[in-house]
């Protein structure tokens, strides 16, 4: 009885430790502005833009030059817009 305690207190630390390190590899989402300063040497990821006509957000993730992630969230145009 006393491993099987062992062994479910030796799991949830496990998840714990796991946890911990995803949530540090994660970036804080940064909202961006027309002043932010942006240094950018890599892009890693960007969101895809939906098909509608509208003003929607959009993310990017990207390297700095000191290897640093950065998310950022920024708005674009839709691209379900036609020009008629």
């Amino acid at each position: 009885m006393k491993s099987l305690i062992a062994l479910a207190l030796m799991g949830v630390s496990t998840f714990a430790a796991a946890a911990s390190v995803e949530s540090s590899n994660k970036s804080a989402v940064q909202e961006y502005t027309y002043s932010t300063h942006l240094d950018i040497a890599k892009v890693i990821d960007m969101s895809t833009v939906p098909n509608v006509c509208e003003v929607v957000p959009a993310t990017m993730t990207y390297e700095d030059h000191q290897g640093q992630r950065h998310t950022i969230e920024y708005k674009v145009m839709g691209n379900g817009c036609s020009q008629s």
